[in-house]
């Protein structure tokens, strides 16, 4: 029996009214916003001044906050390994069509793993922004669905908080409202027991479009933020020695008349654009702590793991940056939250970071299901338990491949100059303790190496340096067999360290 499932069995014991509910698994809520780093959230060091998010910290605080999560470079594949449980580059049949965001899946070739918890008991729902096919699934993978479907409707694809075309259980209408709160609204009446059978575990994946652009806060939150502090991050400007040549081509800021960085595009100086941010993110914050509310009041707070993340980080100037897919923790890095009183322990922090496969197959081994393929990630069920595990030394794989995945990333590997995805070069990575190493797979760029505990914005690439080597190479050796465990077609790309002096496909 899984660990925390024989907890769950010892909580009949210890809180009174648990025992029906530790009979069945138990329910998962995962709360999944978009586009927003750990500095975004007030309980994360290194958070921006303006991070103003209490709901958000007092889940934290009611369970474990880990040190980061890399689920994905950009929006699709991070869902997309969400709902397979593979990194990018095994994912089959999955491809950008039509007008963007138009894309498509063989649902034979691609399952969705949520079917294989409807055959296994659970009740499962999606709510809020679909960006993984025309196809979101509903009566195959999902039981209950209202879904914001971008590739269903790219002329409705921006409209991010506005009048939203929106399929409710398959039936098109459309929904006007403030996004976030439409979304937490139905999560919340879904918790409370509306069109789900209360004999059933649920699984609720809810998918907040905030604080993605055009970043648009509620009216109540607008101006929240005035007149706060806002320190731009070291790196905004160049020079950048012995970083990649892409970094002066994405460079998203320049120096202002009062010497302010201001955006390129559009103006709207530093101060501006974080005052923006953080005025959007309120309303997750208060929505986590609705629903929190939710699951108390309806008394399935002790029998439900809830996890808060988002699909990726986003840079506000690390890097000269405003966008995510670059390698680097501002532009990659997700906040990750879990919580289940109870069962997983409380106020802990986690060093170990983790991926987006490992979540998923942490939730089969929660619910107690054979996993119906071969899944990429680990069981962090030992983390859950022990947040601080010494004996936890297994490497963190991520990879940009942009709108590549299964056999086309080789395809587009072999068969282009550059393969690159919002000007950012495509590239396989490996965290492990301390260090980060960034292998580019997509063009003629230095391999990378970082220290975050010296270095956590990540200023000095250390992968040519003498004295850094054996890290390096070490590293390199453990990226190879990682890629091979993962069944990447393309290891091959990776068969020796790479530095400014030593550049070659």
């Amino acid at each position: 029996m899984p660990r925390l499932l024989a907890a769950l069995a010892c909580l009949a014991a210890t809180f009174p009214g648990t025992a029906a509910r530790a009979q069945r698994p138990p329910n998962i809520l995962f709360i999944y916003a978009d586009d927003h780093s750990p500095k975004t959230v007030s309980c994360y060091e290194g958070a921006y001044p303006m991070a103003n998010t209490p709901q958000i910290d007092t889940l934290a605080a009611s369970g474990v906050r880990f040190q980061g999560a890399y689920l994905g470079s950009w929006c699709m594949p991070s869902r997309a390994s969400l709902l397979t449980g593979l990194h990018p580059h095994g994912i089959r049949s999955m491809r950008m069509a039509g007008p963007y965001p138009g894309s498509v899946y063989d649902p034979e070739q691609c399952p969705f793993w949520p079917a294989a918890f409807r055959r296994h008991g659970y009740q499962t729902a999606q709510i809020g922004k679909w960006h993984t096919g025309t196809d979101a699934g509903w009566g195959r993978d999902w039981d209950f669905q209202i879904v914001w479907n971008r590739p269903k409707n790219p002329e409705n694809a921006g409209s991010y908080y506005g009048r939203q075309v929106t399929d409710f259980h398959g039936q098109q209408r459309l929904v006007d409202g403030y996004s976030t709160d439409n979304y937490t609204d139905w999560a919340v009446r879904y918790i409370r027991g509306e069109n789900r059978d209360p004999d059933k575990p649920w699984y609720l994946w809810l998918c907040y479009g905030a604080i993605h652009g055009p970043t648009t806060p509620a009216p109540r939150h607008r101006g929240a933020c005035a007149g706060q502090p806002a320190e731009p991050p070291p790196g905004i400007f160049g020079p950048r020695e012995g970083k990649p040549g892409y970094l002066e081509r994405t460079q998203a800021w320049r120096p202002g008349p009062d010497g302010e960085p201001v955006l390129q595009n559009g103006g709207k100086t530093y101060r501006q654009w974080l005052q923006q941010v953080h005025e959007c993110m309120m309303a997750v914050d208060e929505g986590v702590g609705r629903l929190i509310e939710a699951l108390r009041e309806s008394d399935q707070l002790h029998n439900t793991l809830v996890v808060y993340t988002s699909d990726q980080g986003f840079a506000n100037g690390e890097h000269g940056m405003r966008q995510k897919v670059a390698p680097y923790e501002a532009t990659y890095r997700s906040p990750l939250i879990v919580s289940m009183p109870g069962t997983v322990p409380q106020g802990q922090y986690c060093p170990h970071p983790v991926n987006a496969p490992d979540l998923i197959v942490t939730f089969f081994a929660l619910a107690g299901i054979e996993r119906p393929w071969k899944m990429h990630g680990r069981d962090l069920t030992p983390l859950l338990m022990n947040p601080q595990s010494a004996a936890w030394d297994h490497p963190t794989l991520f990879e940009h491949t942009g709108q590549h995945y299964g056999s086309d990333v080789t395809e587009a590997l072999a068969g282009a100059k550059e393969a690159a995805h919002a000007g950012v070069p495509y590239y396989v990575a490996l965290r492990l303790g301390r260090h980060k190493y960034v292998r580019y797979l997509g063009a003629d760029e230095p391999d990378e190496l970082y220290d975050l505990e010296s270095d956590p914005e990540e200023l000095a690439n250390l992968a040519a340096r003498p004295e850094h080597r054996a890290v390096r190479d070490r590293l390199h050796r453990m990226l190879r067999e990682e890629l091979k465990r993962c069944d990447a077609e393309f290891v091959g790309r990776v068969d020796k360290p790479r530095d400014a002096e030593s550049r070659g496909p």
